[in-house]
């Protein structure tokens, strides 16, 4: 068994950590940050890492302060939150959104321009089958993505960053209009669609249970391996998005493109020919495919504990399944099944995270229970109305008009619950 103390473990688990957030969106999106943003670049990059890097670094630190699983967290907004949270962000990062648009990703952005393929049928079948033998056995995930996948995504990425650093200049167009007027939101909606800081609560079940296999016992050892492990992989994602957009401006033209996955290719085809594209391909296939077997395995996992009478293997088959038969679909159908799944979850999960970190540094005087119940049940029947489209009403709350309209009746409920714990508190005292 491995010693607790052992630096190469946790930097292994960083680098598995990153390879299942740096999956299909996560490849495509800086590209178009960088180019839409223009001269705007720093507050929309600025953004984008807010909600694409801090905000899953944060809920894998959460769930590992809290020494438990997201249901378990999710429970602060009560049993039923608990569970319906829970089982939808599972699925959100799963068979119905994140896990199928990463094979379909994968198919559009990696093998039709190289091979020409228009029909993506075999190819998925493929791709999911290789992600489900990989992610077979969950307690060897950290070996198969930490020290092969892993190593081989990130020294693609920094060789095609760095190659078009060397060999274009940099010069950022005029922003477009939403990166005009607001380039820091704009950017950090950007980072929503990544869908990791949904994706931070549900790895961190992974990411926990491989190093405690690893030897790192429980309580402050495997919460220190996991804050560390997740800060490293925080600034590797930092790093390559900050790369990532930066080359996107030394694109000749850059502005003519609509889809980051074209820019890269043609980036990539630019900097090293023929070679260029079969890089490029390999960055995207090794991507889709780390995110894929991470999402497998996390999802698997939440459900055989979720519903004990059945298997690890039950869930990893079906939802291997189910992404296959979504992937078919296309990327732009998968797309569109997701925008209101990603809109409806961040509010709570943004919630959840952040009155769980605060919670220990308050715990000595203040226990929150209706802190954490009035401000997500708020969060929820905001998102709610908002995605719905229910009520002019919600153009009153500031920042409604660029999406945040639920920050502020969150928070003033969240105030409101301290208060009332504050003063139960002192009323049992």
């Amino acid at each position: 068994m491995a010693r607790a103390s052992s630096a190469s473990t946790v930097i292994i688990a960083a680098l598995m950590l990153f390879s299942m957030f740096f999956g299909a969106g996560n490849l495509i999106f800086p590209p178009m940050v960088g180019v839409l943003s223009g001269t705007n670049f720093w507050p929309a990059i600025l953004g984008f890492l807010t909600a694409g890097v801090a905000l899953p670094v944060l809920a894998v630190v959460a769930v590992a302060i809290s020494g438990r699983s997201v249901r378990d967290i999710g429970n602060h907004g009560g049993w039923l939150f608990g569970i319906v949270f829970s089982a939808m962000a599972y699925l959100a990062i799963g068979a119905f959104y994140a896990l199928p648009r990463t094979g379909a990703v994968a198919m559009e952005t990696a093998i039709t321009p190289l091979l020409g393929w228009e029909s993506g049928g075999l190819f998925n079948l493929g791709f999911f089958l290789v992600a489900l033998a990989l992610s077979w056995k969950p307690n060897s995930i950290i070996d198969t993505l930490g020290r092969f996948l892993t190593p081989a995504l990130v020294g693609l990425l920094v060789l095609l960053i760095a190659l078009a650093s060397l060999r274009g200049t940099r010069n950022p167009g005029a922003p477009s209009a939403e990166y005009a007027s607001n380039p820091m939101v704009t950017g950090l909606f950007e980072g929503y669609n990544t869908m990791d800081a949904i994706a931070g609560l549900a790895f961190s079940i992974v990411i926990v249970s491989s190093l405690r296999t690893k030897g790192f016992g429980p309580g402050a050892p495997v919460i220190k391996a996991t804050i560390t492990a997740a800060s490293i992989a925080g600034v590797l994602l930092a790093g390559i998005y900050l790369g990532l957009g930066y080359i996107a401006q030394t694109v000749p033209n850059q502005q003519s493109y609509d889809s980051g996955a074209l820019l890269l290719a043609d980036t990539a085809s630019a900097t090293m020919g023929t070679a260029g594209q079969v890089v490029f391909s390999t960055i995207v296939i090794l991507a889709c495919m780390t995110t894929a077997v991470g999402l497998i395995t996390a999802t698997s996992e939440f459900f055989e504990s979720l519903v004990p009478r059945t298997s690890y293997h039950f869930w990893a088959v079906l939802f291997t399944a189910l992404s296959i038969a979504f992937a078919f679909q296309g990327l732009e159908t998968v797309l569109s099944i997701a925008v209101p799944f990603i809109l409806f979850l961040y509010p709570p999960a943004i919630t959840l995270i952040f009155s769980t970190l605060l919670q220990p540094l308050v715990a000595r005087f203040l226990r929150f229970y209706w802190a954490y119940r009035l401000s997500l049940w708020v969060s929820v029947a905001w998102s709610a109305a908002s995605v719905l489209e229910l009520g002019a009403w919600l153009e009153y709350s500031p920042g409604q008009d660029v999406g945040l309209g639920w920050v502020a009746p969150t928070a003033l409920a969240f105030i409101i619950g301290a208060v009332i714990d504050a003063t139960s508190t002192k009323t049992k005292n």
